[in-house]
């Protein structure tokens, strides 16, 4: 067996190479689930412009009128 001299300095190494591959793969997981869900829509989308008359339906079924 012998002396494991460079388990502490590599000991940095190892762990930077932990965090990446980890980070890699949360970024992967929230790609996959922004292309799952879609693009965020912000609220600027959702109103319903200022010359156009609020009716039941505009509340009830606000994608139809997109």
């Amino acid at each position: 067996m012998g002396i494991h001299y460079t388990y502490g300095a590599n000991k940095n190494a190892k762990l930077m190479e932990k965090k990446a591959k980890r980070e890699k793969k949360l970024a992967e997981k929230r790609a996959k689930k922004q292309v799952k869900t879609g693009p965020v829509k912000t609220e600027e989308d959702k109103t319903i412009p200022i010359d156009q008359v609020i009716t039941l339906d505009h509340l009830t079924n606000p994608d139809k009128n997109k």
